[in-house]
């Protein structure tokens, strides 16, 4: 045994171990083709088709039940996903070259989002007396929802391959 954690294991008769291939960094080439397979989705983007939907919602709410004040719960709830979503999307908007320092920027906004969520709820709770708290909540679900919608509707580039015809 050379450490706590050697248990007397031998990794070298292992048959998988071997079939593995080991770790091999990406040439620029290979990072082009993958970051042109896979394009990146704007925020903004994401936040528009909240923004589109959190409206539908409503438009669908007051189709539903005519009151004005459940219309008003509805866009309240898309703009509780939507406003601060935004506030992350502006705030962690400027790259940085150490990984560290994304991440810490990005917990921070990320906590800001939060809190910003949170306090527009508990405003709306308290200054809203006719809220409609259904149609908040499932307005603020689409709205939520629509980030994935837009991520798996994504356009994705068309690769053209040619054949040979025998």
């Amino acid at each position: 045994m050379n450490g706590p954690f050697d248990h007397g294991f031998d990794d070298t008769s292992d048959p998988d171990a071997a079939q593995e291939p080991a770790f091999k960094a990406l040439t620029p080439e290979e990072v082009s083709a993958l970051r042109a397979k896979n394009p990146p989705v704007s925020p903004w983007r994401i936040l528009a088709a909240q923004a589109v939907f959190g409206v539908a919602c409503a438009l669908v709410t007051w189709g539903l039940t005519h009151r004005a004040s459940a219309v008003w719960s509805a866009l309240w709830g898309a703009a509780v996903v939507v406003v601060p979503g935004a506030l992350l999307a502006w705030g962690i908007r400027r790259g940085t070259e150490n990984p560290a320092s994304a991440a810490v920027s990005f917990m921070f906004w990320e906590l800001v989002k939060i809190a910003v969520a949170a306090s527009m709820l508990v405003g709306v709770a308290v200054w809203a007396g006719d809220l409609s708290w259904p149609a908040m909540l499932v307005t603020m679900v689409v709205s939520l929802k629509m980030g994935w919608l837009v991520l798996f509707l994504r356009r994705r580039p068309v690769v053209t391959t040619k054949t040979k015809r025998v």
